[in-house]
């Protein structure tokens, strides 16, 4: 049976091997810019619109360090509609009601985009949309 000195000597070796490996410092990540962000608040995701129909979304961009200077809605990665602050400032939060006129029968991919004035973008919000025929 294995001494207790023994045993310790060998933990405190592993101790000492792991500690060298733990000692080296990892590299630091690059932080991640800090970008635009957009919400559409309406319509919810998977909504359904009857073809020939004015659309509304309620959609909100926020970037309180530089600004908001557009917001842009696309559908099926066409633009549809853009829009600007009054005065064509940029603002910290810019809220608009974008429409559009529900056309082809089936589903649909909405994109929200908020830009700075530099034309920094936010990353896309997704929704979709399921157009159906007029009955």
């Amino acid at each position: 049976m294995p001494s207790f000195k023994i045993i310790l000597r060998a933990s405190l070796g592993l101790l000492c091997i792991l500690a060298c490996n733990l000692s080296a410092a990892a590299p630091t990540p690059m932080p991640t810019p800090d970008l635009p962000r957009t919400e559409i608040l309406s319509p919810l995701n998977n909504a359904r619109v009857i073809e020939g129909t004015e659309f509304e979304f309620d959609v909100v961009g926020r970037d309180e360090t530089v600004g908001i200077a557009r917001l842009e809605l696309r559908i099926d990665e066409t633009t549809v509609h853009e829009v600007t602050p009054t005065g064509d400032e940029a603002v910290p939060v810019f809220r608009a009601t974008m429409n559009w006129l529900a056309a082809g029968v089936g589903l649909h991919i909405v994109e929200a985009i908020a830009y700075r004035a530099d034309g920094t973008p936010s990353d896309a919000t997704l929704i979709n949309i399921e157009v159906v025929p007029a009955q």
